[in-house]
């Protein structure tokens, strides 16, 4: 039988292994890559035509036309990966603890874990020795082999290991068949696939360690959870690793206690920020920035109430496809939703009155401050909270005016992302299954999302089924300095709404015509948007947007006076300075100042009273010498503005 690879026509005998299909087609070291394949067949009607993934050592399934190679460093072939080390670190786990049992071990974003019940849970004191012996299956390169039992010899294997696990995870399986993987002397139930040898599973490192019960439930045993991590190579761990700690170093929750810009009170108020007057200087400074830029590009600024009648979001669709993420209250007889998302009370402003065709688009932002339930084992930091401020806005424009509108959101979340150096990926994210409106709505408002992407320029992928229950979205995700991604930017259009809401304007016609609602947000949650440049930048924010631009150091008592007189100068100029006239060491002074992030520290000492200037130091250790603090004040405001000079951004610093 014919069968493709890679574009490659190669001619196989029928029930071939799979490994041998793809031998004569790729080249030796292009096969070693390989960790699976995914069969395909022409005929619509044939069972390989699902693309399933085959283990190496299966069968070329009848009917199969192609075969699709599944590398080690792919997407795919990590998860393999990942998934088969899991089982490495259970047969390893087996050995060195035998009274162990073994439960689940999934493959999970870049890791895997798996639980146990042991007589003690572990702790990371025990991960060298399972390390090693993981080491030790690995150097073996013992191969997965696959079998098929019926369930009830299936129960048979497990009982004689007494894995009363594995026994309760086979009886709630409907099929009458299962399949077990065994790597040397471990056997695990699963549907595999996996990578050929345990060979696979060198490059692997464990991670952590928890507590999980059962299932999920407290009422089952609590189960002790290693989470471990694998790759391709030895290389890309370490680089994996390098990561990790690069992303400790920048965590913006330490950085945030360190610099004084936010605490929580996890007792007082879970997932909610107080910000510190550090870190509320910022967020000012960021909100005056985005609110002047908004309303160069013709937005108005509104502001709706933080409760709504419950009626308000049952008509909306809120209730019935979000109420799980709100939080109500009762007000004398009456039941409110607290808002979390500003989209309703944009419409209701729309509807103050009677719009024309020549009123629109009405282009609506709000900085709103939104609550969203969110369960407390997932709150983090400045990440994932409760209450958040919301860079909302919604516009209603007329159906041919769609396109331009979200190329102008576009054009926003570009200049953005190049004004804080972001890598961003786009994707438009499609009608998830719980969703409102008709097909055609739902098709008229994708397209119009792809077309403008495509206008745009921008590369783009399809996430299926993942668009708000309203309507389809594009959706951002931003990449930091480290390479890590953060879902940022979004843009969603919506025809049903307004339907609901019974919104409309007037046209050239004279008839009532119903607009289109873009809903968007660009940095997304302030306070996220906020924890991502801490993190991004290390602390050390851009120096227009620092809370303390510069610092004044005294070296002895008789520079107090003078220090206090430019603190007044360089103020008066738009500087936000400080000034450290402790009786301190200047090594000790200079070095707060540096681990303060401040941008520019400004030394007066004897000579530089006499010269009536500063000597000036960046954070960075780099010395610019003697200045006068007109001259200081000139080269801070020109650093300020530096980041504005590239793209479509300008911001006034007076």
């Amino acid at each position: 039988m014919d069968v493709r690879v890679e574009g490659q026509v190669v001619d196989v005998p029928a029930g071939v292994e799979v490994a041998a299909a793809l031998q004569k087609a790729l080249s030796g070291k292009k096969f070693k890559a390989v960790v699976a394949a995914r069969a395909l067949a022409d005929g619509p009607d044939d069972a390989s035509s699902s693309g399933a993934l085959l283990d190496l050592s299966a069968s070329l399934p009848e009917g199969c036309s192609e075969l699709v190679p599944v590398y080690a460093d792919s997407p795919e072939g990590l998860r393999m990966i990942r998934h088969s080390t899991a089982h490495v670190m259970a047969a390893a786990v087996k050995r060195l603890f035998p009274t162990a049992k073994v439960t689940i071990g999934p493959a999970i974003d870049n890791g895997f874990y798996y639980d146990f019940d042991v007589e003690r849970p572990f702790s990371s004191e025990d991960f060298p020795a399972i390390e090693a012996e993981m080491q030790k299956i690995a150097a073996a390169r013992e191969p997965f082999s696959r079998e098929v039992l019926s369930k009830a010899e299936a129960v048979a294997r497990f009982k004689a290991m007494g894995e009363t696990y594995k026994i309760e995870l086979i009886e709630g399986i409907e099929a009458d068949t299962v399949s077990l993987y065994t790597c040397g002397d471990f056997t695990d139930l699963c549907r595999g696939p996996h990578v050929p040898h345990t060979g696979f599973a060198k490059a692997s490192k464990l991670m952590s360690v928890a507590g999980a019960y059962w299932r999920g439930d407290e009422k089952n045993p609590m189960l002790s959870r290693l989470y471990g991590t694998a790759f391709a190579d030895e290389k890309a761990l370490a680089a994996y690793l390098k990561q990790l700690e690069e992303a400790k170093r920048r965590d913006h929750r330490k950085l945030g206690r360190e610099l004084s810009l936010f605490t929580f009170q996890e007792d007082v108020a879970p997932g909610m920020v107080f910000w510190l007057p550090k870190g509320m200087l910022v967020r000012a400074i960021l909100e005056d920035f985005w609110r002047k830029e908004h309303l160069k590009r013709g937005y108005d600024m509104v502001q709706g109430p933080q409760l709504l009648r419950v009626e308000t979001w049952q008509r909306s669709g809120h209730y019935d496809h979000y109420r799980e993420n709100m939080y109500f209250t009762r007000i004398e007889d009456d039941a409110y939703g607290i808002k979390p998302m500003n989209c309703i009370a944009h419409m209701l402003i729309y509807k103050n009155e009677l719009r024309s065709y020549r009123d629109l688009p009405q282009r609506y932002f709000e900085l709103g401050v939104v609550h969203r339930h969110e369960k407390s084992g997932v709150l983090h930091g400045l990440l994932r909270v409760r209450q958040f401020t919301q860079d909302d806005a919604h516009i209603l424009c007329a159906p041919e005016q769609l396109e331009n509108e979200i190329l102008d959101v576009i054009h926003l979340i570009r200049d953005l992302m190049h004004l804080f150096g972001f890598q961003y990926k786009v994707a438009v994210s499609t009608r998830p299954e719980s969703s409102i409106g008709t097909d055609e709505a739902w098709e008229l408002a994708t397209s119009a999302l792809i077309q403008a992407v495509e206008k745009a320029g921008l590369p783009y992928e399809i996430n299926a089924g993942d668009g708000a229950f309203y309507g389809p979205k594009i959706d951002v995700r931003l990449l930091d300095c480290i390479g890590r991604e953060w879902q940022c930017s979004t843009i969603q259009v919506d025809f049903t709404l307004p339907e609901r809401f019974d919104l409309t304007y007037v046209g050239q016609d004279g008839e009532r015509h119903r607009p289109v609602m873009v809903h968007r947000a660009i940095m997304g949650s302030l306070e996220r948007f906020i924890g991502v440049l801490i993190e991004q930048f290390a602390g050390a924010l851009p120096t227009w947007l620092a809370p303390e631009q510069a610092r004044l150091l005294t070296v002895t008592e008789g520079g107090d006076a003078t220090v206090e007189r430019m603190r007044g100068e360089l103020q008066a100029l738009g500087i936000r300075v400080t000034a450290d006239t402790r009786n301190e060491k200047l090594g000790f002074k200079v070095r707060e100042a540096q681990l303060a992030k401040t941008p520019y520290i400004l030394v007066v000492g004897e000579k530089e009273v006499q010269a009536d200037g500063v000597n000036v130091r960046l954070r960075s250790g780099e010395n610019l010498g003697l200045k006068s603090i007109a001259d200081v004040a000139a080269l801070i405001r020109a650093d300020a503005e530096e980041p504005f000079k590239q793209g479509g951004m300008r911001y006034s610093f007076a």
